[in-house]
This record gives structure tokens, sequence and C-alpha cells, in this order.
């Protein structure tokens, strides 16, 4: 099973690739695209009309000086909008987005090439490119970076018009995006009136989670707008045990042996409201978008659990026992928002384009936790924590189209001056038209935004005691980031494209940690970015893909400036254990940069499809890793142990990804079945430097990680069947000299089924992770202990999934 993906993937590539007529697939010319469908805001949708012109066929009529040419056609389809980009992209449509009916944004992105979520099967969770771990890939709206506080989640399907993969980064995108940038571009208002509502009921290990969407479109003269609201209550029952053993590190010997067992049931409610007004002025496309949004959350989890009684060992002073305990949560989190958008053409070739966004997101908990040893009450602890973030943002973009020499049309009288054939003769033939010159599409900007947080917690005993001393209950953080680029798009010719952009963008945070502690964090990274794509034969559809990039990793704010925290766990005072430490941001970290190479080869198949191969490499110096150390310390009169994010040295990483997608007809012949086939498998291998091998890899890349999915829409009956399966194979990672971190395999299988009872009614059974398996997680730390001596604590925590049924209903009115 485990060889089934790989052995699929490259036979596939091999298959489509070398037999038959589609190794030598001949191009097809793409229609026009017209300016106001350029999507995104990029330098695309300047270049728009001076592309379309340089590519009108024969005869069309050709513009004279103050004469306007208005061209009109199609969007591209998702291999032409991928095929015309110089930077390497892969472009997911809206058909492939709504195929599975997905309920969440995390649900899409887990299917596709070269993006994998971290946690356990069918569980969800923040999307990564390339197996890294969080902060390594970028993640965009409409090209501009999620406000502070916004979650994916918060988006549904519904919203999204198509999602954009850049392996590379950008000048214009960003740079902070060493694994890669993901852009979600949310659907335009479109003229057609439409009402869609989805109603859906998902049951997942006895938990019953309803839920209903609504979104409306519509248009009156130049204003259009889609508004959308979403209603869900989800339930989610989850088990867990933890198994944590000590033993002497040189014999083996057992020490200590503990099991906890974790039992959780979380019942929420969300509500999302969320619109698109846009305004459009004229015939020039200047126009005005609004995207208000508000998001609320808000639930209860509440949590059993026993802690085994562990073999004799010594018990720490100040840590009181327990066998059983509960744990209730309630939490609230709300998010509200506006964005501003104003686009106006300054010239003939020359567009601005202005962001703006003003936001604020509040959350809220609230834990009580009791513990008890024989059925009586030993201790009580009240966690209480409120954080407030405000942000802004505005950025300025200029594009436009430069073609230096353009060759100026011939005049009426030169014309008339040439001199015709005389009466009998054939006719002269006019002289060939001289190739279209190079053109320069050309993007600048600028960038700011600003950042204020406000945190509060107080944890506390029953007694009224503030566990872990007085550091600061009141913990404030503010940001500034500046950013400035400039990139240049040139067609060389039918076979070159040239893509280059230097950016440089620059982070100040300051922070009030209280105790008369102000930590400050000032960096800037310049980034010089150079794309180039060569079509051997533009008469054909193999393209090869070359990146020389800069990227980098920014450290968060709490790992910047978080004020000390003590382990629950440990005592209040004294010494505490490698085991328990405590936990402090570090204000002297600097960001990772990394140096990378993407090499790749493109097919594009007759009739839809595309076969690809990706060869990368990053080097990334200043590597953040967290490091626990015994420290001098303020909060206590003895050295303690603290963990904190370090600057750890240099690391690489290497990979070669393969993608195939296309139809079974296209290999078999034209009576075979038209199933559409996606396979796309990646392997990864990294290296951290100073820290000892085999598995000294970068923190969450497997080795390999592969989707095999196909979908069939069944002529007989309106009836569409699909499945797909994610495959990550167990790994273990070396994380420094003392501790590693093991987890084990993922195969999520997701089937489909997608009754049309008319054009405007659907009844679609889902069914993710079909096929569940419990999935583990192991720590392995190795310290000395002042009494014990050399000893190795390994806690694995073990954890069932289950099935998760979706039935829904679809409505277009």
């Amino acid at each position: 099973m485990r060889l089934l993906p790989v052995v699929s993937c490259v036979v596939g590539l091999a298959v489509v690739a070398f037999v038959g007529p589609l190794g030598r697939v001949q191009a097809q010319q793409a229609p026009a695209r017209a300016a106001s469908a350029a999507g995104p805001p990029g330098a695309a949708s300047a270049a728009a009309p001076a592309r379309a012109a340089a590519s009108a066929p024969a005869g069309a009529p050709s513009a004279t000086p103050g004469q306007r040419i208005e061209i009109i056609g199609g969007r591209d389809s998702d291999s032409d909008a991928r095929r015309r980009s110089t930077a390497a992209k892969i472009v997911i449509g809206r058909e492939e987005i709504e195929k599975f009916g997905d309920t969440s944004v995390g649900e899409v992105l887990r299917r596709l090439p070269g993006v994998t979520t971290a946690g356990a099967p069918g569980r969800g969770g923040a999307p990564r490119m390339r197996g890294l771990g969080s902060g390594y890939t970028q993640l965009l709206i409409d090209g501009q970076r999620l406000p502070p506080g916004f979650s994916l989640d918060s988006l549904t399907p519904e919203q999204i018009e198509r999602i954009e993969i850049l392996r590379a980064p950008t000048a214009e995108t960003g740079a902070r995006a060493i694994a890669g940038t993901i852009n979600i571009v949310t659907r335009e208002g479109f003229k057609r009136r439409l009402n869609d509502v989805r109603v859906v009921v998902g049951y997942d290990n006895g938990g019953v989670s309803p839920g209903a969407h609504f979104m409306r479109n519509d248009s009156v003269d130049n204003f259009t707008y889609n508004v959308l609201l979403g209603v869900n209550r989800p339930h989610r029952i989850t088990d867990s045990d933890t198994e944590t053993r000590v033993s002497e590190r040189a014999t083996g010997v057992l020490l200590e042996d503990t099991i906890d067992h974790v039992h959780s049931e979380e019942r929420r409610t969300g509500v999302a409201l969320s619109s698109r007004l846009q305004w459009r002025f004229g015939e020039t496309g200047d126009n005005l978008l609004l995207t208000p949004r508000v998001f609320h959350n808000e639930g209860r989890t509440d949590r059993s659990f026993t802690h085994g009684e562990p073999l004799p060992g010594p018990v720490l002073p100040g840590v009181v026992p327990y066998d059983s305990g509960t744990s209730d949560t309630t939490s609230r989190f709300t998010n509200a928002g506006v964005g501003l958008q104003w686009r106006q053409r300054l010239g003939p070739v020359v567009r601005m384009e202005l962001n703006g966004n003003l936001g604020q997101w509040r959350s809220s908990f609230d834990t009580q936790r009791d513990e008890f040893l024989a059925g009586v009450f030993t201790r009580g602890t009240d966690d209480v924590g409120r954080t407030r973030e405000r942000s802004a943002n505005l950025t300025a973009k200029f594009s436009g189209v430069l073609v230096p020499g353009a060759a100026p049309t011939a005049p009426a009288s030169e014309a008339a001056s040439t001199p015709a054939s005389a009466p009998g003769q054939p006719a002269r033939p006019a002289p060939p038209a001289p190739p279209a010159p190079p053109e320069h599409s050309l993007v600048g900007g600028v960038e700011v935004e600003t950042v204020k947080r406000n945190e509060y917690r107080l944890y506390t005993d029953r007694s009224g005691s503030v566990i872990g001393g007085d550091f600061g209950d009141t913990f404030e953080a503010s940001t500034l980031r500046l950013a400035a680029y400039l990139q240049d798009e040139w067609n060389l010719d039918a076979h070159w494209a040239f893509h280059a952009g230097l950016r440089w963008e620059g982070i100040t945070t300051d922070g009030d940690a209280g105790g008369g502690e102000r930590p400050t964090n000032r960096s800037g990274v310049t980034t010089p970015l150079v794309h180039l794509l060569w079509k051997p034969d533009p008469a054909k559809r193999d393209q090869v893909r070359l990146s020389l990039t800069r990227s980098y990793r920014a450290p968060s704010t709490q790992n910047l400036i978080a004020r000390p925290s003590i382990h629950p766990r440990a005592p209040e005072t004294g010494p505490n254990t490698p085991t328990t430490p405590d936990t402090i941001g570090n204000p002297d970290l600097r960001p990772e940069v990394a140096n990378g190479v993407d090499l790749a080869f493109e097919r594009f198949l007759d009739g839809g499809g595309v076969l690809s191969a990706n060869v990368f490499h990053r080097r990334i110096r200043d590597l953040m890793r967290r490091v626990v150390a015994l420290e001098t310390v303020p909060w206590s009169p003895v050295d303690r142990y603290v963990s904190r994010i370090r600057n750890v040295g240099a690391a690489t990483s290497t990979g070669l990804e393969l993608e195939a997608k296309y139809r079974l007809d296209q290999i078999a012949g034209a009576d075979a079945p038209r199933v559409e086939l996606r396979h796309n498998v990646a392997f990864y291998r990294s290296r951290v430097e100073g820290v000892p091998g085999p598995d000294n890899r970068l923190d969450e890349q497997a080795k390999v990680t592969a989707n095999l999915g196909a979908d069939y829409r069944l002529r007989s009956v309106p009836l569409t069947l699909g499945g797909n399966v994610n495959f990550v194979p167990g790994y273990r990672t070396q994380t420094a000299d003392d501790r590693a971190v093991s987890v084990s395999g993922k195969r999520v299988v997701d089937v489909f089924a997608l009754w049309t009872l008319s054009p405007a009614v659907g009844l679609r059974l889902l069914v993710n992770n079909a096929a569940p398996r419990d999935y583990t997680s192991t720590t392995e730390f190795d310290y000395t202990d002042a009494l014990r001596g050399d000893l190795r604590e390994t806690a694995a925590t073990t954890g069932p999934t289950s099935t998760n049924w979706q039935l829904r209903l679809e409505l277009k009115l």
C-alpha cells in the first residue's frame, strides 16, 4: 500500500508523457483575456490589452492613434492561466473546488499538490507547503496578506473563485514564503441574480454538526454585490491516551510508567457574515470595492481525565499528586473588519491600485480545573485570558506596460506612395509584419501595516495565589511593517520570458512584558527574485521554468517578547526539571533567510490536463527552534530550566515534486470512460546542521507526500462519483541533541457522490476519512537528574480517528 501512490503517479506521468500522440501535442491559441478579468491585483491586469493586441489573429483590426479597440473574450482556463504565468504557479479553478462539496477551505487545500495539513487524519489544520512547519507558507487573500486574527476556516468554498499556489516568491506577492505561497482569490460579483442555499448535517464519532449557508448575488446598473451568511454548530468528541515512561539511558531500566487518559467533548456555534460590494465607473475599468466582514464563534469544552499511578519515583516539592480530574473551558472569538480597494487607470497603460484594511479581533477563555486523589479534592486552578488585537494596513501599487522601440504605424501618405503591381501582373505580396517588440509589465508598490496587541492572563489556584509569580498580567505589543518592491515581467520573444523583482521589508516589534521590561526587535530583509520561462517550441505546449529567489521567515510576536510563564506542573520556587521548563520570548531573534532555486518542466495536454516535474533546493540560515537550557532568571533565586526560541544555525531542504492531471480517454482512447485522474507525489529531504543524524530534518517535513484522486460523471444517470487518497508516511525528527519527535503515518480516504436532481437542486454525500486509523505522536527527551543520573523520558500520545459523514442539500434559486 505504501508504494501505490508513488508507483501510480510515476507510471501515470510516464505513460501520458511518452505514449501516443500526447507527446506531440500542438498548441492551441487561448482566447484573449479581457482586462477586467485579469484576476487578482497585479501587473497582468495592466498588461492584458497589450498582450491581446499582440496575439490578435490575422485580419483583426489594428489600433491607430486615438482609436479605442475593445477585445472581449472569456476567462483563461486553469491550465492557460498557469501556462501564461512566468513565475511557477498552479491554478485550481471553481470546478475543481466544487467537486467534493467541502465545508471548509482546509479540506479543499489538503488535496492540492504539495499541500499538507498538520494534526490527526481527518481533523484538518493549517495548510503547509512542502511539508514545512508553521510560518514557512505565506497565505494571501486576493493577493493581500491575511488580516491578523483571520482564519481560513472563516471562509467557505462558496466564496472562492480559484486558488493559486506559487512555489517560488515574487516581489509583488511577498517574500515571507520559504515553502511557497497560497493565494485564495474570492469570487467577484456577476450580473446574473443567484440565491445559493446549502444545508448540511454532519456526523462524527457520535457528534451531530448541522450547518447552513446562504449566498445572494445581484447587480443594479454598475453596482454588483454578493452577501454570504453562514451558521454552523460543530460537535466534536475525542479521546486520547498518553503513556509517559522514564528509564535509565544507559541500562534501559524502567523507572516510571504513567498512563493519562483524556476524554473531550466540544460544542461550538459559529456565525459568519461577509459581503463584497463593487462599483464600476465608466468604461476605463475604474472601480471601488468594499468588503466588510464579521465572524463570531463561541463554545464550551468539557474534559475529564485520569492520571495513572506511576512506578515509585521522587515527587518534586510543591507538586500535588492526583489520579483524576475535570476541566471546563468556555471561550469566545469575534473578528470584525472592512477592506477597501480603489483601482483607477491613470493613462493608456498605467493603473493605480490602493488597498486598505481595518480590523479588530477579541478572544477570551475561562478554564476551571479540579484535581482529585482517591476521590478527594486536592487542587483547583482557574485560568483566565483576554486578548484584543487591532490592525490597519495600506498598500499602494502602480502597474503598467512598457513597449520600448515599438515601430510606429506608417503614415497614410507613405502607404499611398508604395508602387502598385502592374495591370495583369500577380498581386505583390505584402511585406511581412515585423515581430512584436518585447513588452515590459512593470509593477511597483509600498506597504504599511501596524498591529497592536493587548493580552491579559491570570492563572491562580483556589487559595487565590497567583501561580508563577507576578510577571505583569498585562502583556502589550505593537508591530510596524514597511515594505517596498519593484518587479518587471519581460516577454523577450515567443521563446523566452523573464521576471525580475527586488523587495525590501522591515519589521519593528515593541513590547511591554511587565516588570519594567520593554523588549524591542528590529529586522530588515532585502530579497532579489528572478524567474525565467523557456518554451523550446512555441507551437507546442512544453515549457521549462527556472527561479532563483531569496525568501525569509519572520519570528512571531509571541516568540519575540512573550512574558515568562511557569509550567503548571512545576514548583513555583526552587529548581524545576527539563521536562517542566518555564517559557519566555527571545527579543534577540533574527529572521530565517533562505536562498533557493526551483527548476520545473511542464507539458500541457491537448483537451486539458498537465504533467509537471519540479526540483527545488533551499539553503536556510539562522534557523529558529525551541531550545531548553538552564538559565539564571530574575524570577527565581536559583537557576531554572527555560524554553525559548533561538537561532540554532543553518539547514537545507531539497525535493522533487511530480504532478499529473488528465482524463482516462486521453490514454486509453476515445471509447474509454471520461474519468478525470489527478496524481501528485513529492519526495523531500532536509538536514539541520549541528544536530546529529540520521533524522535531523526540518520540523514536520515528511519524506513523502502523495495524493491519488479520480472522479466520473455517469452518462446514464445524473450522478457524479469521486474519491481521493492522501498519504503521508510516519517519520522521526531529531530536533536537538537531547530530544526528538515522531509521528505515525496518515492515510486519509475521502469519497463523494453528487445526485443532480435538476439544474437548481443537488444532493451530495461526502465521507471524509473513510478508513480511520489511530494517530500517534511521540516525544523523546534525554536529561540528567541530580538523584537518578542520566534519564530518558518518552511520552507517546495515541488517539483514535473517526469517519466524518456529511449530507448536503444544494439549491440555486
